[in-house]
């Protein structure tokens, strides 16, 4: 590799504004299932709704939003989406500190964030690719990414003794007030930004939704990726709201103690992160990538095992790191791969198509693994998860094909806004 990549200033205040939002995000990672179980004494299946309906009712509120986002200057709908979250995050402690907090506004402003999430990602996967050149686009990614890892192994720790020194609601401030710095560092980019030419009729129309699905299931190698990506990350973040019932709830572990075990093992996903551009130089992206996707499967069975105590967090950052360093490799290429592989006109439609169906899929599967642990137990239900994943290698397509003619693109890591 040579030297450290320069990418330019604008880039520079994107990568900021980026960064600021993903430790905000750090330091609130899992708070809506934290105040959910402590705070409104939610058990396993209203934890399990409060993060799926909040998905499919935000997937469904965002439909519309990639081809609208499409043919709109993209650095605006990345302010106003950033504004959006911030409002939505800023009423719960708003409502907590008048004795009004309830599920049904956790839930809508659960809804807000993940419409607004995958708006703002189809914008900036847009605007990356018209402002990093081709052929920096995967250490742009990997950049992004290394900061998103990063920013979820200081934060869950802070946010946990945030919690246990300031209260509850502590880390919502924080992440809401993240999103407020990341509009400003936006705008910061600077530069001007053409209106993007509208092609066929001038208004919206109903085809418009289906075009980004119809460019990601035609594609012989995205297909498989992407029905590959929903099946595992729904498996996922289907056992993280039984995982914090079970660890937070069953086996006592105190608020701290459950971020540490998340946010430990990131170090990996920063490792990962910065491998992938070597590793890809040396031996093939979509060999790096394919080997990635299988080692990534192999790992969160080993959930269903944990016990209480330090052997218990052992388990539990093992097997996490495990997880999160294969994820830090896999990620940033599929993020480049998808997107070399879309037409500019495409970008955000593609986008914000393969956000909705991630969405949706996590949210189905989280609803189902709800009901499963409200009749087996959450141990159960994690162990099924992880069975099935073993089984998603058979998803990954076993040739790459070459890159679309036109720049190459980049999208954003999926778990940029994550509350």
């Amino acid at each position: 590799m040579r030297g450290r990549r320069a990418l330019g200033r604008r880039f520079g205040w994107l990568w900021a504004a980026y960064a600021v939002s993903s430790y905000g995000s750090g330091l609130g990672f899992g708070a809506f299932p934290l105040i959910a179980v402590l705070v409104l004494h939610c058990g396993p299946a209203q934890v399990a709704a409060l993060s799926s309906a909040g998905r499919a009712v935000g997937a469904l509120v965002a439909l519309p939003l990639g081809p609208w986002v499409e043919f709109r200057r993209k650095r605006p709908v990345m302010v106003a989406m950033d504004l959006t979250r911030f409002a939505a995050l800023a009423t719960v402690p708003v409502a907590f500190a008048l004795g009004r907090l309830g599920f049904a506004q956790l839930l809508l402003v659960s809804v807000v964030t993940a419409a607004a999430d995958i708006a703002f990602r189809a914008a900036c996967g847009a605007y990356l690719k018209a402002l990093v050149p081709a052929e920096d686009l995967l250490v742009a990614n990997s950049r992004f990414e290394s900061t998103m890892w990063t920013s979820t192994t200081v934060g869950p720790p802070l946010g946990g003794a945030a919690i246990g020194l300031l209260g509850p609601m502590a880390t919502v401030v924080a992440d809401a007030v993240s999103y407020l710095l990341s509009a400003l560092g936006v705008r910061a980019v600077g530069g001007t930004e053409a209106p993007p030419a509208r092609t066929g009729a001038p208004r919206l129309r109903a085809g418009d939704l289906l075009e980004g699905w119809r460019h990601i299931l035609a594609h012989p190698v995205l297909r498989p990726l992407f029905l590959n990506a929903v099946v595992v990350n729904g498996l996922i973040m289907a056992s993280e709201p039984l995982l914090a019932v079970l660890l937070l709830g069953r086996l006592g572990f105190a608020p701290w103690q459950y971020g540490l075990v998340f946010a430990a093992p990131c170090v990996g996903g920063l490792i990962g992160s910065r491998l992938a551009r070597p590793l890809a130089a040396r031996f093939g992206r979509h060999r790096v990538m394919l080997t990635a996707g299988v080692l990534r499967a192999c790992w969160p069975v080993g959930l269903a095992l944990v016990r209480p105590g330090a052997p218990g967090i052992v388990l539990v950052v093992a097997v996490q790191l495990g997880l999160v360093t294969c994820c830090g490799l896999f990620n940033p290429l599929l993020a480049t791969y998808r997107l070399d592989r879309t037409a500019p006109d495409l970008v955000a439609r593609t986008l914000s198509a393969w956000s909705v169906g991630s969405s949706a899929a996590i949210a189905a599967l989280t609803a189902l693994w709800g009901l499963l642990a409200a009749v087996t137990g959450p141990r159960t239900a994690i162990a099924a998860a992880g069975v099935l994943l073993l089984a998603t290698p058979l998803l990954l397509p076993r040739r790459g094909d070459a890159p679309r003619g036109g720049p190459a693109g980049a999208g954003v890591p999926e778990a940029a806004g994550r509350v």
